[in-house]
């Protein structure tokens, strides 16, 4: 017999709002991204001082993530599958701003070290110490169909006890994120419907 699995929770950050399985949780009139991070890890009461030296796009998927796995049982076996359609390009763009210029070439380890997309997926497996399955997957839309069958595939093969999934968007301080939790009890099955639902 097949085996059902649920999305358990679910975070979307956008437009400086932040929700929780779909109810709003926290809102700020802050329009400049890194404020508006600022203050939705102020309002987590987090004491992670790592986080203000993430790019942007490493710092939405960690407060996304943080929503999701903050009560989670250190003995859990969370696989992370993430994705976007810029990859690092915000952070790309800024590093070339500091090599362009012959004359003041400045190049900052500090900005190149998140010139990969996945880098923000070890910034949340650090922060909640997992060493389990995980994946960044670029494309122009997120590819719901073919994110079900993976996080499925790998709950099956018991590959993984839960998959967070998340969808990282971050490009000129133009955010969005969705995510959520998947695992074998919830009441929100995990069907492409729901997903789909998530992004609307």
């Amino acid at each position: 017999m097949k085996e059902s699995y649920y999305i358990s929770n679910s975070c979307v950050i956008k437009n400086q709002k932040v929700f929780k399985n779909e109810t709003l949780v926290f809102e700020s009139n802050e329009a400049d991204f890194n404020a508006f991070a600022k203050a939705t890890y102020k309002n987590l009461q987090l004491e992670y001082p790592k986080f203000f030296k993430m790019d942007g796009l490493s710092k939405l998927a960690f407060l996304a993530s943080e929503f999701l796995l903050s009560d989670k049982n250190e003995a859990d076996n969370i696989a992370l599958l993430f994705a976007n359609k810029s990859a690092s390009l915000d952070t790309d763009l800024k590093h070339q701003e500091s090599i362009q210029d012959k004359d003041n070439f400045f190049p900052s380890p500090a900005i190149f070290v998140y010139t990969l997309a996945n880098i923000c997926i070890g910034e949340v497996s650090i922060r909640h110490q997992l060493k389990s399955e995980s994946a960044f997957f670029c494309s122009e839309n997120y590819q719901t169909e073919f994110m079900l069958n993976y996080t499925n595939y790998l709950l099956q093969n018991q590959k993984a006890d839960k998959v967070l999934c998340g969808w990282a968007e971050f490009l000129n301080d133009d955010y969005q994120a969705v995510f959520y939790l998947i695992e074998k009890q919830g009441t929100k099955e995990h069907t492409i419907n729901e997903i789909e639902n998530l992004f609307k």
